[in-house]
């Protein structure tokens, strides 16, 4: 039986991950927000198939849900130890990267602090009336039956609904063929003893994710005579990187610019740029060869493969067998070679999409030539700027999109629209470099006679780099399509509403 509210909030958020969850602690202590948050899980869950023993999350403790907004906020990391009686542990032990459990166990300990989070709901449709959104949910038991609708009401949503895994092409209809587990990265842990039961292993993919599973199974793999291969299209197992003035492109400065680019260039530069966010961090790469080079000790032969520069093109299940089939392509030479796999772990990635239970709402929602989500410079994919996207938008935004110490930034942005005002002060300029053409070079291209400038063109008026960017942030006028200086992206429907967990890493 269906129970609508008649309460309007001003904000409904769908989807509780990181990005929600930051933004719905940011949001707590505003008395102008009234604010509540759904989620399909039965509780929060951040990478839970990746919880490897003694992994750390990619970036400092400063990137937690709150602090790069509000460093005073009493759901900080540091509160969080405070709280656990571990801040002086954490101290002592001179790391600036939390564990990976314990970064999800400071998410659960913001969640539980909470009464704005309601867990169990499935979003099934969203109407609007008017200015007025009506949110359809069905509410699961423990076991997932629905026992009822619920109708939530608001001026403005949050979509937080994250990403899904991708297997390549070559996988997707063989997950449950052969005697041995064919997985995303996000299943590893629940299928760890499966596929050292499998007799041999093949890991199709690179990153962090692949390279920690690598680690993971090596020693092990080794002990068993298990045959563990490790299968990367990329070049070479390249580190993330990490120096100071390339972290800069997490900034407000760099989103501009990349917003400015057209298209096309956006997309190669998103291919260009994994190394900033999917890449293995150094310290892994090496533990990695240091371990091999244990393993090996007196000479002996290892069966492990590492490959680069092959990607997989083709993969059968043999049911006599139950083995796998794979042929991968060398990208180098163009030539084929085929492997054979008890169990096959694929560390793709994960793609945005665009929620299913968004149609109701039709053209009000903005997508590009591509049918991904158009997402202003608020974060808005309609021309009223009250519909806000969390980590949906790396295809128009860049790599601030999936950085976790970039989500308290975006929420401050997103607050302000909600607001009217800057209830977190929002750093406008925060890099030393210039991103495009400096103001004060720019010339305009009928500057250049014969080859040489024409002093009458150079405008010597000062310009401020600081005016532009502050153009971005007059939250007193809504979204329009002006907004946008070129045509965004964002990825595949989906019924489901899973919370925004990106890459582990810094970006």
């Amino acid at each position: 039986m269906s129970t609508p509210e008649s309460h309007i909030h001003d904000i409904v958020g769908i989807g509780i991950g990181p990005f929600g969850l930051g933004l719905a602690a940011l949001s707590d202590p505003l008395p102008d927000v009234d604010a509540v948050f759904l989620d399909q899980r039965e509780e929060f869950r951040w990478h839970p198939g990746m919880m490897i023993e003694g992994a750390t999350v990619q970036v400092p403790f400063l990137a937690d849900l709150v602090t790069m907004a509000d460093p005073t906020s009493r759901f900080s990391f540091l509160a969080f130890l405070k709280d656990s009686g571990r801040l002086y542990p954490f101290y002592i032990r001179e790391s600036f990267y939390p564990l990976r459990a314990e970064f999800d166990e400071y998410c659960r300990w913001v969640a539980a602090q909470l009464d704005t989070l309601r867990w169990n709901r499935t979003v099934t449709s969203v109407t609007r009336n008017d200015d007025i959104y009506t949110v359809t949910a069905e509410v699961a038991d423990q076991f997932g039956q629905t026992l009822r609708t619920e109708s939530y009401r608001a001026r403005h949503l949050i979509l937080g609904v994250g990403t899904e895994p991708v297997l390549p092409q070559a996988l997707q209809n063989l997950e449950t063929e052969g005697t041995g587990p064919v997985i995303h990265t996000s299943k590893y842990l629940d299928h760890r003893d499966a596929l050292l039961e499998s007799g041999s292993i093949t890991i199709v993919g690179s990153g962090q994710s692949a390279a920690e599973i690598y680690r993971d199974l090596i020693d092990d793999a080794e002990a068993r005579d298990v045959r563990l291969d490790w299968v990367t299209r990329s070049p070479r197992f390249f580190p993330m990187e990490y120096t100071k003035l390339t972290l800069e492109m997490t900034s407000p400065e760099y989103t501009d610019h990349f917003r400015a680019l057209p298209d096309d260039l956006r997309e190669q530069l998103g291919r260009e740029q994994r190394t900033l966010y999917k890449g293995i961090s150094a310290e892994l790469v090496d533990d990695i060869h240091d371990t091999l080079y244990r393993l090996s000790r007196g000479g002996r032969k290892l069966r492990t493969n590492l490959l680069a520069e092959s990607e997989l093109i083709a993969a059968d299940h043999d049911a006599n067998t139950g083995d796998y089939a794979l042929r991968f392509r060398n990208t180098a030479l163009d030539r084929c070679f085929d492997r054979r796999a008890g169990s096959v772990v694929s560390a793709t990635g994960y793609k945005s999409q665009v929620p299913a239970f968004l149609s109701p709402l039709g053209d009000e929602i903005r997508l590009d030539a591509k049918g991904r989500l158009d997402v202003s410079r608020h974060y808005t994919v309609n021309d009223a700027g009250t519909i806000h996207v969390l980590n949906g938008e790396e295809h128009t935004h860049g790599v601030t999109a999936p950085d976790l110490g970039f989500g308290p930034w975006r929420a401050s942005v997103v607050l302000s629209h909600v607001t009217g005002r800057e209830p977190y002060p929002i750093e406008k300029t925060i890099a030393f470099q210039t991103f495009g053409v400096p103001d004060d070079g720019a010339i305009d291209d009928g500057a250049l006679v014969n080859g040489a400038l024409d002093d009458g063109a150079l405008d010597t008026t000062p310009l401020s780099a600081q005016d532009d960017v502050e153009s971005h942030f007059d939250f007193a006028d809504t979204d329009t399509d002006s907004d946008s200086d070129s045509q965004p992206d964002s990825q595949p429907d989906s019924d489901s509403q899973p919370a925004d967990d990106r890459e582990m890493s810094h970006v």
